[in-house]
Protein backbone atom coordinates (compact mmCIF):
# COMPACT_ATOMS: atom_id res chain seq x y z
CA UNK A 1 0.00 0.00 0.00
CA UNK A 2 1.29 3.29 -1.12
CA UNK A 3 1.64 5.88 2.13
CA UNK A 4 -0.90 8.70 2.10
CA UNK A 5 -0.28 11.86 0.10
CA UNK A 6 -0.55 15.24 1.49
CA UNK A 7 -3.63 16.86 2.57
CA UNK A 8 -5.43 20.00 3.03
CA UNK A 9 -7.64 20.36 6.03
CA UNK A 10 -10.17 22.87 6.07
CA UNK A 11 -10.58 24.35 9.64
CA UNK A 12 -14.39 24.27 11.32
CA UNK A 13 -15.41 24.42 14.79
CA UNK A 14 -15.02 20.88 15.59
CA UNK A 15 -10.89 20.99 14.43
CA UNK A 16 -8.65 20.31 17.17
CA UNK A 17 -5.36 22.55 17.93
CA UNK A 18 -2.94 22.47 15.62
CA UNK A 19 0.73 22.05 16.40
CA UNK A 20 3.57 24.90 15.74
CA UNK A 21 7.07 24.66 16.21
CA UNK A 22 8.68 27.21 18.41
CA UNK A 23 12.05 27.03 17.93
CA UNK A 24 13.27 24.31 20.68
CA UNK A 25 9.49 23.57 21.79
CA UNK A 26 6.23 23.35 20.47
CA UNK A 27 2.68 24.40 21.07
CA UNK A 28 -1.15 23.69 20.09
CA UNK A 29 -3.19 26.94 18.32
CA UNK A 30 -6.39 26.93 17.14
CA UNK A 31 -6.77 28.81 14.34
CA UNK A 32 -10.08 30.35 13.24
CA UNK A 33 -12.46 28.44 11.95
CA UNK A 34 -14.38 28.98 8.21
CA UNK A 35 -11.24 30.28 6.48
CA UNK A 36 -8.12 28.86 7.87
CA UNK A 37 -6.99 25.91 6.31
CA UNK A 38 -3.83 23.02 7.48
CA UNK A 39 -1.72 22.16 5.40
CA UNK A 40 0.15 18.82 6.00
CA UNK A 41 2.64 16.84 3.98
CA UNK A 42 2.38 13.52 2.53
CA UNK A 43 3.40 10.56 4.66
CA UNK A 44 7.23 9.05 4.42
CA UNK A 45 7.78 6.67 1.62
CA UNK A 46 8.55 3.19 2.26
CA UNK A 47 12.52 2.77 1.93
CA UNK A 48 14.42 0.80 -0.25
CA UNK A 49 14.25 -3.21 0.69
CA UNK A 50 18.10 -3.17 -0.24
CA UNK A 51 20.07 0.11 -0.47
CA UNK A 52 23.14 -1.52 -0.78
CA UNK A 53 22.04 -3.18 -4.29
CA UNK A 54 20.06 -0.48 -5.43
CA UNK A 55 23.36 2.06 -5.04
CA UNK A 56 25.28 -1.14 -6.89
CA UNK A 57 22.77 -1.13 -9.78
CA UNK A 58 23.17 2.80 -9.69
CA UNK A 59 27.28 2.59 -10.26
CA UNK A 60 26.77 -0.51 -13.06
CA UNK A 61 23.98 1.33 -14.86
CA UNK A 62 24.57 5.15 -14.86
CA UNK A 63 21.68 7.68 -16.39
CA UNK A 64 22.93 9.83 -19.18
CA UNK A 65 26.22 9.27 -21.69
CA UNK A 66 28.13 8.22 -18.46
CA UNK A 67 29.70 4.56 -18.57
CA UNK A 68 29.35 2.49 -15.41
CA UNK A 69 31.74 3.92 -12.75
CA UNK A 70 34.02 0.46 -12.99
CA UNK A 71 34.76 0.98 -16.58
CA UNK A 72 35.87 4.46 -15.31
CA UNK A 73 38.06 3.32 -12.72
CA UNK A 74 41.77 2.62 -13.39
CA UNK A 75 44.95 1.92 -11.26
CA UNK A 76 46.93 5.07 -12.20
CA UNK A 77 44.19 7.27 -11.62
CA UNK A 78 43.63 10.34 -9.36
CA UNK A 79 39.96 9.98 -8.27
CA UNK A 80 38.27 12.86 -5.80
CA UNK A 81 35.08 11.89 -3.90
CA UNK A 82 33.09 14.79 -2.91
CA UNK A 83 30.26 14.97 -0.30
CA UNK A 84 27.57 17.06 0.97
CA UNK A 85 28.46 18.93 4.48
CA UNK A 86 26.72 18.84 7.73
CA UNK A 87 24.06 21.04 6.33
CA UNK A 88 22.31 18.00 5.22
CA UNK A 89 19.95 15.91 5.91
CA UNK A 90 18.17 17.87 8.98
CA UNK A 91 18.01 16.34 11.15
CA UNK A 92 20.90 14.04 10.70
CA UNK A 93 20.09 10.64 9.95
CA UNK A 94 20.74 7.64 12.41
CA UNK A 95 23.57 5.79 11.49
CA UNK A 96 24.65 4.76 8.78
CA UNK A 97 23.92 8.05 6.80
CA UNK A 98 23.18 7.97 2.75
CA UNK A 99 26.81 9.27 2.54
CA UNK A 100 28.45 6.35 4.29
CA UNK A 101 27.03 3.92 2.43
CA UNK A 102 27.36 5.49 -1.02
CA UNK A 103 31.31 5.99 -0.57
CA UNK A 104 31.94 2.56 1.13
CA UNK A 105 30.51 1.07 -2.07
CA UNK A 106 32.90 3.92 -4.12
CA UNK A 107 36.02 2.98 -1.84
CA UNK A 108 35.04 -0.91 -2.53
CA UNK A 109 35.37 -0.94 -6.53
CA UNK A 110 38.22 1.65 -6.40
CA UNK A 111 40.19 -0.90 -4.12
CA UNK A 112 38.82 -3.28 -6.37
CA UNK A 113 40.28 -1.09 -9.72
CA UNK A 114 44.19 -0.78 -7.83
CA UNK A 115 43.23 2.85 -7.63
CA UNK A 116 45.63 4.07 -4.77
CA UNK A 117 45.39 8.20 -5.21
CA UNK A 118 42.31 8.60 -3.37
CA UNK A 119 40.78 11.83 -1.63
CA UNK A 120 37.64 12.54 0.27
CA UNK A 121 36.52 15.87 0.12
CA UNK A 122 33.73 17.68 2.15
CA UNK A 123 32.01 20.06 -0.17
CA UNK A 124 31.53 22.81 2.04
CA UNK A 125 31.60 25.79 -0.49
CA UNK A 126 30.94 29.19 1.98
CA UNK A 127 29.96 26.55 5.01
CA UNK A 128 31.84 25.87 7.88
CA UNK A 129 34.26 23.45 8.52
CA UNK A 130 32.89 20.24 9.85
CA UNK A 131 34.11 18.98 13.18
CA UNK A 132 35.52 15.22 13.68
CA UNK A 133 32.15 14.35 15.04
CA UNK A 134 30.34 15.03 12.11
CA UNK A 135 33.03 13.65 10.22
CA UNK A 136 32.54 10.57 11.80
CA UNK A 137 28.71 10.48 11.69
CA UNK A 138 28.56 11.10 7.73
CA UNK A 139 31.36 8.72 6.58
CA UNK A 140 31.41 6.14 9.65
CA UNK A 141 33.86 4.93 11.85
CA UNK A 142 36.17 2.67 9.45
CA UNK A 143 36.23 5.34 6.17
CA UNK A 144 37.20 8.35 8.54
CA UNK A 145 40.13 5.92 10.23
CA UNK A 146 40.88 5.14 7.09
CA UNK A 147 41.29 8.37 5.26
CA UNK A 148 41.84 10.98 8.19
CA UNK A 149 44.84 10.15 10.17
CA UNK A 150 46.63 10.33 6.40
CA UNK A 151 45.85 13.56 5.42
CA UNK A 152 43.63 12.07 2.55
CA UNK A 153 40.55 13.13 4.09
CA UNK A 154 39.98 17.26 2.87
CA UNK A 155 37.52 20.07 3.53
CA UNK A 156 37.04 22.55 0.55
CA UNK A 157 38.76 25.37 1.30
CA UNK A 158 37.01 28.79 -0.75
CA UNK A 159 39.71 30.86 0.41
CA UNK A 160 43.07 28.97 -0.61
CA UNK A 161 44.51 30.37 -3.48
CA UNK A 162 46.47 27.43 -4.13
CA UNK A 163 43.69 25.39 -3.48
CA UNK A 164 42.04 26.88 -6.37
CA UNK A 165 41.69 26.98 -10.04
CA UNK A 166 39.79 29.09 -12.67
CA UNK A 167 37.99 27.39 -15.55
CA UNK A 168 37.20 30.20 -17.08
CA UNK A 169 33.89 32.86 -17.50
CA UNK A 170 30.50 32.18 -18.63
CA UNK A 171 28.51 34.18 -21.22
CA UNK A 172 27.06 35.86 -18.72
CA UNK A 173 30.56 36.94 -17.33
CA UNK A 174 30.43 34.80 -14.35
CA UNK A 175 33.77 33.47 -13.32
CA UNK A 176 34.15 29.66 -12.14
CA UNK A 177 36.71 28.87 -10.03
CA UNK A 178 36.79 25.62 -7.80
CA UNK A 179 38.42 23.28 -5.61
CA UNK A 180 42.09 22.60 -8.07
CA UNK A 181 42.44 18.68 -6.16
CA UNK A 182 38.61 17.98 -7.67
CA UNK A 183 39.11 20.21 -11.01
CA UNK A 184 41.97 18.26 -12.15
CA UNK A 185 41.45 14.49 -11.26
CA UNK A 186 40.88 12.17 -13.89
CA UNK A 187 37.45 11.50 -11.94
CA UNK A 188 35.39 13.50 -9.79
CA UNK A 189 32.67 11.54 -8.35
CA UNK A 190 30.37 13.76 -6.00
CA UNK A 191 27.78 12.06 -3.63
CA UNK A 192 24.78 14.11 -3.04
CA UNK A 193 21.93 14.42 -0.21
CA UNK A 194 18.80 15.82 -1.85
CA UNK A 195 16.90 16.79 0.90
CA UNK A 196 15.12 19.71 -1.37
CA UNK A 197 14.56 19.74 -5.02
CA UNK A 198 17.37 23.23 -4.66
CA UNK A 199 20.13 20.30 -4.01
CA UNK A 200 21.83 18.31 -6.45
CA UNK A 201 22.56 18.92 -10.01
CA UNK A 202 25.20 21.02 -11.28
CA UNK A 203 24.65 23.35 -7.96
CA UNK A 204 26.89 20.35 -6.43
CA UNK A 205 30.48 20.78 -8.56
CA UNK A 206 29.39 24.42 -8.70
CA UNK A 207 28.80 25.78 -5.22
CA UNK A 208 29.51 23.11 -3.22
CA UNK A 209 33.26 23.47 -4.83
CA UNK A 210 33.74 27.21 -5.50
CA UNK A 211 35.11 30.20 -4.29
CA UNK A 212 33.45 33.23 -3.05
CA UNK A 213 34.87 35.03 -6.64
CA UNK A 214 31.94 32.49 -8.15
CA UNK A 215 29.22 31.89 -5.71
CA UNK A 216 28.99 36.00 -5.75
CA UNK A 217 27.49 35.39 -9.36
CA UNK A 218 24.27 34.06 -8.24
CA UNK A 219 24.27 34.59 -4.69
CA UNK A 220 23.19 38.02 -4.37
CA UNK A 221 20.02 40.24 -4.04
CA UNK A 222 19.00 40.50 -8.07
CA UNK A 223 19.50 36.55 -8.46
CA UNK A 224 17.19 35.95 -5.46
CA UNK A 225 14.80 38.57 -5.93
CA UNK A 226 14.40 37.40 -9.44
CA UNK A 227 14.11 33.14 -8.23
CA UNK A 228 10.31 32.33 -8.58
CA UNK A 229 11.13 29.98 -5.92
CA UNK A 230 14.67 28.29 -5.60
CA UNK A 231 12.85 24.85 -5.57
CA UNK A 232 11.20 24.99 -9.22
CA UNK A 233 14.36 25.21 -11.55
CA UNK A 234 12.02 26.37 -14.26
CA UNK A 235 11.92 29.40 -12.68
CA UNK A 236 14.60 29.81 -10.15
CA UNK A 237 17.47 32.09 -11.71
CA UNK A 238 19.74 30.80 -8.97
CA UNK A 239 19.76 26.91 -11.01
CA UNK A 240 20.19 29.40 -14.46
CA UNK A 241 23.48 30.36 -13.02
CA UNK A 242 24.56 27.24 -11.77
CA UNK A 243 23.79 25.18 -14.83
CA UNK A 244 25.67 27.84 -17.06
CA UNK A 245 28.68 27.45 -14.34
CA UNK A 246 28.44 23.16 -14.33
CA UNK A 247 28.59 23.26 -17.56
CA UNK A 248 31.30 25.42 -18.53
CA UNK A 249 32.76 22.64 -16.36
CA UNK A 250 32.14 19.58 -18.07
CA UNK A 251 33.30 21.73 -21.40
CA UNK A 252 36.72 22.44 -19.39
CA UNK A 253 36.98 18.72 -19.15
CA UNK A 254 36.43 18.06 -15.88
CA UNK A 255 34.83 14.76 -15.61
CA UNK A 256 32.23 14.48 -13.05
CA UNK A 257 30.32 11.30 -11.84
CA UNK A 258 27.31 12.09 -10.17
CA UNK A 259 25.30 10.09 -7.42
CA UNK A 260 22.44 11.71 -6.11
CA UNK A 261 19.97 10.07 -3.41
CA UNK A 262 16.81 11.08 -1.56
CA UNK A 263 15.49 10.19 1.68
CA UNK A 264 12.04 9.98 2.90
CA UNK A 265 10.24 12.21 5.82
CA UNK A 266 10.82 10.07 8.63
CA UNK A 267 12.04 12.87 10.59
CA UNK A 268 11.61 11.87 14.32
CA UNK A 269 12.33 8.57 16.28
CA UNK A 270 8.93 6.72 18.00
CA UNK A 271 9.21 9.16 21.47
CA UNK A 272 8.24 11.94 19.25
CA UNK A 273 6.17 10.44 16.36
CA UNK A 274 3.58 12.63 17.36
CA UNK A 275 5.01 15.27 15.58
CA UNK A 276 4.02 13.83 12.50
CA UNK A 277 0.82 12.92 13.34
CA UNK A 278 -2.22 14.54 11.93
CA UNK A 279 -3.69 16.44 15.22
CA UNK A 280 -7.18 14.15 15.27
CA UNK A 281 -5.54 11.23 14.82
CA UNK A 282 -3.01 11.62 17.60
CA UNK A 283 -3.72 8.52 20.33
CA UNK A 284 -3.99 8.92 23.97
CA UNK A 285 -0.27 8.37 24.03
CA UNK A 286 0.76 10.72 21.34
CA UNK A 287 -1.29 13.34 23.60
CA UNK A 288 0.96 12.45 26.82
CA UNK A 289 4.08 12.55 24.71
CA UNK A 290 3.07 15.90 24.07
CA UNK A 291 1.89 17.16 26.87
CA UNK A 292 5.22 15.90 29.06
CA UNK A 293 7.53 16.50 26.54
CA UNK A 294 6.52 20.45 26.31
CA UNK A 295 6.27 20.50 30.71
CA UNK A 296 9.88 19.12 30.50
CA UNK A 297 11.68 21.53 27.82
CA UNK A 298 9.70 24.22 29.83
CA UNK A 299 11.74 23.21 32.54
CA UNK A 300 14.90 22.71 30.99
CA UNK A 301 17.79 25.90 29.98
CA UNK A 302 18.13 26.75 26.54
CA UNK A 303 21.33 24.98 26.25
CA UNK A 304 19.92 21.87 27.46
CA UNK A 305 16.82 21.92 25.20
CA UNK A 306 18.99 22.65 22.03
CA UNK A 307 21.68 20.00 23.15
CA UNK A 308 18.40 17.52 23.61
CA UNK A 309 17.37 18.65 20.15
CA UNK A 310 20.41 18.68 18.33
CA UNK A 311 21.03 15.07 19.62
CA UNK A 312 17.97 13.72 17.45
CA UNK A 313 19.03 11.47 15.01
CA UNK A 314 16.40 11.11 12.42
CA UNK A 315 14.92 7.63 10.97
CA UNK A 316 14.76 8.54 7.67
CA UNK A 317 16.09 5.79 4.36
CA UNK A 318 17.04 5.71 1.42
CA UNK A 319 14.04 6.12 -1.26
CA UNK A 320 16.09 6.37 -3.96
CA UNK A 321 19.75 6.30 -5.86
CA UNK A 322 20.89 7.98 -9.09
CA UNK A 323 24.39 7.99 -11.34
CA UNK A 324 25.65 9.56 -13.78
CA UNK A 325 25.85 12.22 -16.21
CA UNK A 326 24.58 15.10 -13.94
CA UNK A 327 21.65 16.86 -15.57
CA UNK A 328 20.17 13.06 -16.67
CA UNK A 329 20.52 12.18 -12.92
CA UNK A 330 18.55 15.04 -11.30
CA UNK A 331 15.94 14.92 -13.56
CA UNK A 332 15.58 11.23 -11.71
CA UNK A 333 15.75 12.78 -8.74
CA UNK A 334 13.29 15.55 -8.71
CA UNK A 335 10.72 13.09 -9.50
CA UNK A 336 11.73 11.26 -6.23
CA UNK A 337 12.18 14.74 -4.73
CA UNK A 338 8.21 15.66 -5.57
CA UNK A 339 6.81 12.53 -5.35
CA UNK A 340 8.02 12.34 -1.29
CA UNK A 341 6.76 16.10 -0.77
CA UNK A 342 4.18 17.47 -3.12
CA UNK A 343 0.96 18.47 -2.11
CA UNK A 344 -1.62 20.54 -4.40
CA UNK A 345 -3.05 23.18 -3.36
CA UNK A 346 -6.50 25.03 -4.41
CA UNK A 347 -5.57 28.80 -4.69
CA UNK A 348 -3.59 31.46 -2.50
CA UNK A 349 -3.91 32.66 0.62
CA UNK A 350 -3.71 36.10 2.44
CA UNK A 351 -1.95 35.05 5.39
CA UNK A 352 0.58 31.87 6.06
CA UNK A 353 1.14 31.01 8.89
CA UNK A 354 4.20 28.78 10.25
CA UNK A 355 5.83 27.41 13.18
CA UNK A 356 9.81 27.42 13.00
CA UNK A 357 11.85 24.42 14.52
CA UNK A 358 14.87 24.25 16.30
CA UNK A 359 16.95 23.44 12.99
CA UNK A 360 17.95 24.73 9.68
CA UNK A 361 20.67 23.80 7.37
CA UNK A 362 23.48 26.59 8.63
CA UNK A 363 22.92 26.00 12.70
CA UNK A 364 23.30 22.60 13.20
CA UNK A 365 24.84 21.68 16.42
CA UNK A 366 23.93 25.59 16.87
CA UNK A 367 22.31 28.52 17.57
CA UNK A 368 19.68 29.47 15.72
CA UNK A 369 20.12 33.29 15.49
CA UNK A 370 17.56 36.05 13.96
CA UNK A 371 18.90 36.31 10.72
CA UNK A 372 19.12 32.15 10.46
CA UNK A 373 15.36 32.42 11.74
CA UNK A 374 14.32 35.05 8.92
CA UNK A 375 16.06 32.84 6.44
CA UNK A 376 14.51 29.61 7.40
CA UNK A 377 11.49 31.01 7.30
CA UNK A 378 11.09 33.51 4.02
CA UNK A 379 14.20 31.96 2.30
CA UNK A 380 13.37 28.14 2.37
CA UNK A 381 9.38 27.46 4.27
CA UNK A 382 7.98 30.44 1.91
CA UNK A 383 9.94 29.31 -0.85
CA UNK A 384 8.73 25.66 -0.63
CA UNK A 385 6.29 26.07 -3.53
CA UNK A 386 5.95 25.06 -7.33
CA UNK A 387 4.03 27.23 -9.70
CA UNK A 388 3.70 30.11 -6.81
CA UNK A 389 3.82 31.35 -3.56
CA UNK A 390 1.50 29.84 -0.94
CA UNK A 391 0.29 33.80 -0.25
CA UNK A 392 -0.63 36.29 -2.57
CA UNK A 393 0.96 39.08 -3.19
CA UNK A 394 0.59 41.90 -0.61
CA UNK A 395 0.09 39.48 1.93
CA UNK A 396 1.28 38.63 5.03
CA UNK A 397 3.25 36.12 6.95
CA UNK A 398 3.29 34.68 10.89
CA UNK A 399 6.00 32.85 11.69
CA UNK A 400 6.33 31.69 15.55
CA UNK A 401 9.57 31.49 16.61
CA UNK A 402 11.82 33.07 19.93
CA UNK A 403 14.15 34.88 17.81
CA UNK A 404 16.87 34.63 20.57
CA UNK A 405 19.13 37.97 20.70
CA UNK A 406 22.18 35.25 20.54
CA UNK A 407 24.71 34.37 18.17
CA UNK A 408 27.08 31.19 18.04
CA UNK A 409 30.04 33.24 18.41
CA UNK A 410 32.69 30.30 16.79
CA UNK A 411 30.01 29.08 13.97
CA UNK A 412 28.39 32.71 13.21
CA UNK A 413 31.41 35.70 13.99
CA UNK A 414 30.16 37.75 11.03
CA UNK A 415 26.57 37.17 12.03
CA UNK A 416 26.89 39.74 14.90
CA UNK A 417 28.46 42.49 13.29
CA UNK A 418 25.95 42.44 10.36
CA UNK A 419 23.45 42.43 12.50
CA UNK A 420 24.23 44.86 14.64
CA UNK A 421 25.77 47.27 11.42
CA UNK A 422 24.57 46.13 8.13
CA UNK A 423 20.60 45.79 9.45
CA UNK A 424 20.95 48.81 11.82
CA UNK A 425 21.36 50.79 8.32
CA UNK A 426 19.26 48.99 6.16
CA UNK A 427 16.99 45.61 5.58
CA UNK A 428 16.90 46.22 2.56
CA UNK A 429 18.42 43.58 0.04
CA UNK A 430 19.72 45.38 -2.61
CA UNK A 431 21.30 47.89 -0.13
CA UNK A 432 22.94 45.96 1.93
CA UNK A 433 25.35 44.94 -1.02
CA UNK A 434 27.56 47.95 -0.36
CA UNK A 435 28.93 46.36 2.71
CA UNK A 436 29.06 42.65 0.92
CA UNK A 437 32.98 43.47 -0.04
CA UNK A 438 34.56 43.94 3.44
CA UNK A 439 32.86 41.60 4.82
CA UNK A 440 33.99 39.34 2.24
CA UNK A 441 37.58 40.31 2.71
CA UNK A 442 37.98 40.78 5.76
CA UNK A 443 41.29 39.54 6.88
CA UNK A 444 40.11 38.07 10.56
CA UNK A 445 36.69 36.46 8.99
CA UNK A 446 38.64 34.47 6.45
CA UNK A 447 41.48 33.14 9.16
CA UNK A 448 38.44 31.96 11.50
CA UNK A 449 36.94 30.21 8.37
CA UNK A 450 39.70 28.81 7.30
CA UNK A 451 41.24 27.55 10.94
CA UNK A 452 37.66 27.44 13.27
CA UNK A 453 34.61 26.75 12.52
CA UNK A 454 33.22 29.43 11.06
CA UNK A 455 30.95 30.38 8.30
CA UNK A 456 32.62 32.98 5.62
CA UNK A 457 32.15 36.57 6.80
CA UNK A 458 29.95 36.98 3.68
CA UNK A 459 27.28 34.63 5.04
CA UNK A 460 25.02 36.21 6.79
CA UNK A 461 24.73 38.60 3.44
CA UNK A 462 23.54 35.34 1.68
CA UNK A 463 21.26 34.49 4.35
CA UNK A 464 19.31 37.96 3.76
CA UNK A 465 19.69 38.06 0.21
CA UNK A 466 17.50 34.13 0.31
CA UNK A 467 14.54 36.11 1.55
CA UNK A 468 14.69 38.90 -1.08
CA UNK A 469 11.86 37.49 -3.15
CA UNK A 470 9.52 37.51 -0.30
CA UNK A 471 10.13 40.23 1.23
CA UNK A 472 9.36 41.68 -2.43
CA UNK A 473 6.09 40.15 -2.70
CA UNK A 474 4.77 40.39 1.49
CA UNK A 475 3.64 43.51 2.63
CA UNK A 476 4.49 42.99 6.14
CA UNK A 477 5.87 39.95 8.18
CA UNK A 478 5.06 39.30 11.87
CA UNK A 479 6.80 37.00 14.40
CA UNK A 480 5.11 35.71 17.41
CA UNK A 481 7.20 35.38 20.79
CA UNK A 482 10.19 36.62 19.18
CA UNK A 483 12.99 38.65 21.15
CA UNK A 484 11.11 42.21 20.40
CA UNK A 485 14.61 44.11 19.51
CA UNK A 486 15.69 40.95 17.32
CA UNK A 487 12.32 40.85 15.45
CA UNK A 488 12.22 45.25 14.80
CA UNK A 489 15.80 44.84 14.05
CA UNK A 490 14.98 43.05 11.24
CA UNK A 491 12.74 44.84 9.94
CA UNK A 492 9.58 42.34 10.83
CA UNK A 493 6.41 43.07 13.34
CA UNK A 494 6.77 41.27 17.18
CA UNK A 495 3.58 39.65 18.28
CA UNK A 496 2.70 37.90 22.01
CA UNK A 497 0.06 35.72 20.53
CA UNK A 498 -1.67 34.21 17.42
CA UNK A 499 -4.24 36.35 17.97
CA UNK A 500 -2.59 39.42 18.31
CA UNK A 501 -0.61 38.78 15.09
CA UNK A 502 -3.62 38.14 13.24
CA UNK A 503 -5.50 41.26 13.93
CA UNK A 504 -1.88 43.17 13.41
CA UNK A 505 -2.21 41.44 9.69
CA UNK A 506 -5.49 42.81 9.16
CA UNK A 507 -3.98 46.20 8.91
CA UNK A 508 -2.31 44.64 5.64
CA UNK A 509 -4.64 42.82 4.13
CA UNK A 510 -8.46 43.58 5.72
CA UNK A 511 -10.96 41.86 7.88
CA UNK A 512 -11.94 38.28 7.79
CA UNK A 513 -8.39 37.29 5.79
CA UNK A 514 -8.05 33.34 4.92
CA UNK A 515 -5.09 32.18 6.61
CA UNK A 516 -3.15 28.96 5.97
CA UNK A 517 -0.73 26.90 7.99
CA UNK A 518 2.14 25.06 7.00
CA UNK A 519 2.25 21.90 9.32
CA UNK A 520 5.82 21.43 8.62
CA UNK A 521 8.36 19.70 9.69
CA UNK A 522 8.61 17.14 7.91
CA UNK A 523 9.07 19.27 4.61
CA UNK A 524 6.49 19.34 1.61
CA UNK A 525 6.03 21.08 -1.48
CA UNK A 526 3.00 22.93 -2.39
CA UNK A 527 1.76 23.04 -5.97
CA UNK A 528 -0.35 26.17 -6.10
CA UNK A 529 -3.09 26.23 -8.68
Amino acid sequence: MSPRPGYVLEVDRSTPPVLFWNGEGYLLEKLPPERSRIIYPPDPLHPLEDPIAKIRHALDHPMGDSQPLKTLLRSDMRLTIAFDDVSLPLPAMQAPDARQLVIEQLLELAAEAGVEDVILLAALSLHRRMTEMELRHALGNRVYNAFEPHGLLLQHDAEDPDGLILLGTTDHGEEVEINRRAATSDLLVYVNINLVPMDGGHKSVATGLASYRSVRHHHNAHTMTHSRSFMDMDHSELHSANWRMGRLIRESGVKVFQIETTLNTNAFPSQFSFLQRREWEWTPRDRAGFFASSKALTLMGDRARRALFHSIKAPMQLTSVQAGEVEAVHESTLTHVYRQQLVHVDGQTDILTMGLPYISPYNVNSIMNPILVACLGLGYLFNMYRGKPLVREGGVVIMRHPTPLAFNTAHHPSYIDFFEEVLADTTDPGQISKYEEAYANDPWYIQLYRTGHAYHGVHPFYMWYWCAHALEHLSSVIVIGGDRRAVKRLGFRPASTLDDALEMAEDSVGSQPTITHIRVPPLMMAEVS
